[in-house]
């Protein structure tokens, strides 16, 4: 007879001290196929969830994400699961209620559901310099801005100009000759967590109006307390000088924490300017509740007005930005082309970066649906799915911490063309997700090491350009011929 397992039985492997919780903030495994879900393992899989998902998370994240002590070779654990005893370690044996049969069934479940994590492993290998051969593509990598400390966005001015960000607060216009500009007239920012100077992205009709936005943290005081929020300004380009900065979008409420400010920008075909602003850290209140800003996608119009369209301008007590909500810190926002479509990626917490495509309206289900878990291993919600609620288009578990991104749309990389770069802060690659007929159908790590990504930008000329932090450094990707 089949015996269930206990909700003990994974906390061995905790108690035995052969699993370490890990240090890094985000962490990839599949995409919307688990991977887990073989015949082979439908009876380990239904005890799992039935009974250990509650703490250790319905996709296995407690164990993906983790650095295993002793090793996952399956006599290891085996001896752990059946005995509770590892060199210095004690903890409770399950001989009495497990037979071999199914502790052997649950080592080859929890192999399965670790074996992506190696993946992502690339210590040993360096950085990629020069030529770089990628499967669809051979491409050369020049170092074109270097000395930098936190280059967070980039957009290109129609001269071939590459403006950036810089999260300190500088805004630089870089030459094609390699001349760094600084651009005055930005606004002031509070740079301490994760705010500071963010984004920038240039009106469809920069050549007309000069017109440069500017996502960023803005602070203000009340009594002793510094708050911040979420701030998109405006400001007119002339020479190496912004005038008329001034705020077209402040979000609501402020807030006393440094994290999770969102703020990518992106504009669609018809001139509405799309937006995130993260959840700031209160995940309980604000990502589903439309009587504030945070946690939410926005479409304004260019000067800060609102689209009489928007999905909840007539809803009583909505904020009427509001285009989607349900989101978590969505720092990557990208607009399809060809279609429209705007797409953002987002940071999960421990595991469930998500990449979505942004509907009208739609609710993407954060923190009420998540393929993550806390990042002290226990569990805020065992719902992966529920009605109403959008499923990502892609996700990882664990967490890649995605940050930046951009289409291909130019001819230089014909094997790219139309498919979605996202770059990985933890996991120092970027990550090809291959696009046929509007859905997302594979992926392809691209650049093991470049550096902790921050933005991945397509040049009107089709160039593809990638800024790193900590050292800060941008980066040009030119075809190679084969």
């Amino acid at each position: 007879m089949r015996i269930h397992l206990t909700r003990h039985l994974l906390y061995v492997l905790l108690a035995s001290g052969l699993i370490y919780a890990c240090a890094n903030e985000t962490s990839l495994a599949d995409n919307n196929e688990s991977g887990m879900a073989d015949a082979e393992f439908t009876a380990s899989k239904t005890n799992y969830e039935a009974i250990c998902a509650n703490c250790h998370g319905a996709q296995m994240q407690a164990f993906v994400d983790r650095q295993w002590k002793y090793g996952t070779a399956p006599d290891t654990l085996f001896h752990v699961i059946k005995t509770g005893l590892f060199e210095d370690t004690t903890a409770h044996s399950f001989a009495d209620q497990l037979d071999d049969e199914a502790i052997h069934e649950m080592v080859a479940y929890i192999q399965k559901g670790i074996a992506k994590v190696e993946e992502y492993d690339f210590d040993g290998i360096e950085g990629p310099t020069g030529t770089v051969a990628t499967e669809a593509a051979t491409v050369l990598i020049d170092t074109i801005a270097r000395d930098l400390s936190v280059p967070w966005g980039m957009t290109f001015l129609p001269n071939g100009d590459l403006l950036f960000t810089e999260r300190g607060g500088q805004l630089y216009r870089l030459t094609p000759s390699g001349e760094k500009q600084e651009i005055s007239g930005v606004p002031e920012v509070l740079a301490r967590g994760q705010g500071g100077l963010l984004d920038v992205e240039l009106h469809p009709q920069f050549d007309e109006n000069g017109w440069v936005y500017l996502s960023y943290s803005k602070s203000k005081q009340e009594g002793e307390e510094t708050l911040s929020t979420t701030a998109i300004a405006r400001g007119k380009l002339v020479g190496n000088r912004l005038e008329g900065t001034k705020d077209i979008f402040v979000a609501l409420p402020y807030a006393t924490t440094r994290h999770h400010y969102g703020s990518r920008l992106a504009f669609d075909p018809e001139g509405y300017l799309y937006f995130s602003v993260g959840d700031r850290g209160n995940r309980d209140k604000n990502p589903q509740n439309l009587d504030n800003h945070c946690g939410k996608i926005h479409r304004i119009k260019d000067d800060g007005s609102i689209p009489e369209d928007n999905p909840f301008v007539a809803q009583e007590g909505a904020m009427p930005s509001i285009y989607s909500y349900g989101h978590r810190n969505p720092q990557g926002l990208a607009m399809q082309p060809g279609t429209g479509a705007i797409w953002d990626h987002e940071h999960g917490p421990r595991g469930g970066d998500e990449v979505n495509m942004i509907e009208k309206g739609k609710n993407y289900g954060w923190p009420v649906i998540s393929y993550g878990i806390n990042y002290n291993g226990t569990t805020f919600t065992t719902d992966l799915e529920k009605a109403d609620m959008e499923q990502p288009d892609l996700y990882w578990v664990p967490s890649i911490a995605p940050c930046g991104s951009t289409f291909v749309s130019g001819d230089l990389f014909p094997g790219w063309k139309g498919d979605l770069l996202v770059g990985s802060l933890r996991y120092h690659y970027i990550n090809r997700c291959i696009m046929e007929d509007g859905k997302i159908v594979g992926e392809e790590k691209l650049f093991k090491n470049i550096g902790r990504v921050r933005a991945v930008e397509e040049s009107p000329d089709g160039h593809i350009y990638i800024a790193v932090e900590g050292p800060g450094f941008i980066f040009r990707l030119s075809p190679v011929e084969s």
